[in-house]
């Protein structure tokens, strides 16, 4: 997606989504010594950094202020070498297209095989249950493409890759160094625990379901409860399995009442609350159940 209908997306998306509690994504800053994240609109994308090597997760929108705001984080985008992506959506790898400002021409791009298949233009991708096809994305990165299970090392750092079909046909999302899962848009975390992604925007809601299902068995197998944390692509984080998977066989459905939310702003897109001083001295703290739920 270009710069401008990125742009465009931003004007109408605000406007649909305004006051309905659906976008609440974390602001630039970090959650631990290992995680930072950057904000862009109602996206985040995340840094992990062990032994003075940073890979990044996910490349946001195509978005002016990648830069800046990566080095409220004191992170150089030359440094990027290795880019996970979570799925193709022009939200997850907007700093990569053609016409971005290629602050990572040289980096190495990481995501399932299955999913490259919107890269080729093999297949499109489509929304709003499959009445709208979003423009292909173009990018010349270097590509490796990965299979579900498999566990690969960068720089020391160890990843597990675990496909998640539903809210795109090949979506991946990340276990790092078994302590730290980027979920990209598997889950959504309302004020009440954790569902199954915005509904209009999955290619397949009821393989998203069971994906997420999975997804918990797989979690829960390797009785690691409370040292996971896991951290979505638009909302929060959470090392609390219950209140992640509370809901996982419901759909965020953007246009029905939910719980409400204190801690969601009327619009997602609205980013005069993430400043440097606060990405500096600030850490993004997780997700609290506001629905009093024991776990």
């Amino acid at each position: 997606m270009s710069r401008k209908d990125s742009e465009n997306q931003k004007k109408s998306m605000s406007f649909m989504f305004r006051g309905r509690e659906i976008f609440k994504p974390l602001n630039t800053g970090r959650i631990d010594d290992r995680v930072a994240c950057v904000r862009e609109w109602v996206a985040n994308i995340f840094f992990y950094t062990k032994n003075g090597a940073t890979i990044m997760i996910d490349a946001g929108y195509n978005y002016e202020r990648l830069s800046e705001k990566m080095r409220w984080l004191d992170i150089d985008p030359a440094s990027i070498r290795h880019i996970l992506i979570t799925h193709q959506d022009t939200d997850h790898v907007g700093a990569l297209e053609r016409d971005s400002e290629l602050l990572f021409r040289d980096a190495v791009i990481y995501l399932s095989e299955i999913e490259n298949r919107y890269l080729t233009g093999e297949v499109r991708r489509k929304v709003i249950h499959g009445l709208y096809k979003l423009p292909q994305v173009k990018t010349d990165n270097r590509k490796v493409l990965l299979s579900d299970g498999q566990i690969l090392t960068i720089d020391g750092i160890k990843i597990e890759c675990i496909l998640v079909p539903g809210h795109t046909w090949g979506h991946m999302v990340y276990l790092i160094d078994d302590e730290y899962l980027f979920t990209g848009d598997t889950i959504w975390f309302g004020a009440d625990g954790g569902y199954s992604f915005i509904s209009t925007l999955a290619e397949d809601n009821k393989l998203a379901v069971k994906s997420l299902d999975a997804l918990e068995k797989n979690l829960r197998g390797r009785g690691r409860s409370g040292t996971i944390k896991i951290i979505t692509g638009h909302t929060g984080w959470t090392d609390d399995l219950d209140f992640a998977f509370r809901h996982r066989t419901e759909l965020c459905a953007p246009f029905k009442k939910r719980m409400h939310d204190p801690n969601a702003p009327y619009d997602g897109y609205d980013e005069r609350d993430d400043t440097e001083e606060k990405a500096r001295s600030v850490r993004l703290v997780k997700q609290i159940d506001h629905a009093g739920n024991r776990s």
